[in-house]
């Protein structure tokens, strides 16, 4: 059996489960549950400051990248002060994470940002990010802490974002309150929401896979976006045939 691994950027954050409350590694189960329905195999990556100087020794294990959702990211990573809206940074996470993408695009490994992922995406390609939205764009987008919103996002005909949706036109289901700012070097805008103009997916089309999308496809049995990593990761030729099982 040949299964593409695919590694899934993970948060460390403080939780209560069982009759525990302790800092615990996590991840929201749709990830995962997108990544295996594929076909893919999912793994979860904890931040590990030894990445930071070796991420290659984590890469070249792995058939794709997945940056998952989470915290806002420390503005420090981009140049910029703290806006007071700015939710509470991972510098860990950031650090770590930004290193991953930037080795994964090196070697054109299938990567797929989502949410803080996109983002972490674009600050990898020397952009920036909007720290905060308000009014109409905050309600469209994130109205209510912890609860989904809904909206429609346009998609370039033709794009990655297109292929990997299914379609030019999805509804999606987001909860962010950033944006991109600065486009990085060598992405282009696939998507944006048609209500607001606001870019909702960039890619870059000089790697074989490298797509972020602000919104949240893992909370989307329909979505196809997660699955056309997957697919791309089974079909850049790096899958670990994985042993039997005894018995």
């Amino acid at each position: 059996m040949s299964r593409p691994l695919v590694g899934i950027c993970a948060a460390v954050e403080h939780a209560r489960f069982g009759v525990w409350e302790q800092e615990a590694t996590l991840l929201p189960r749709g990830y995962a549950d997108a990544v295996q329905t594929a076909g893919g195999i999912a793994l979860l990556l904890p931040p590990d400051d030894e990445l930071v100087e070796h991420p290659g020794r984590l890469l070249e294990a792995l058939d794709g990248l997945l940056l998952a959702g989470g915290r806002d990211i420390d503005p420090l990573t981009y140049g910029a002060r703290p806006d007071v809206e700015a939710g509470e940074a991972s510098p860990e996470r950031d650090r770590v994470e930004l290193a991953l993408v930037s080795a994964a695009l090196e070697h054109d490994m299938p990567v797929l940002g989502v949410c803080r992922g996109m983002e972490i995406l674009n600050i990898a390609c020397g952009g920036t990010l909007v720290q905060h939205l308000d009014g109409e764009l905050l309600a469209r987008h994130r109205q209510t802490l912890g609860v989904f919103s809904d909206h429609d996002v346009m998609l370039e005909p033709g794009s990655l974002a297109a292929r990997a949706a299914g379609a030019e036109r999805v509804s999606v289901r987001s909860h962010h309150h950033q944006a991109i700012g600065e486009l990085g070097e060598g992405l282009v805008v696939s998507g944006r929401c048609p209500d607001d103009g606001l870019v909702e997916a960039v890619e870059l089309p000089a790697k074989r896979f490298a797509l972020g999308v602000l919104w949240h496809p893992e909370e989307d049995e329909a979505s196809g976006v997660i699955g056309a990593l997957v697919q791309a990761a089974a079909r850049a030729g790096r899958a670990v045939a994985l042993p039997r099982a005894p018995g």
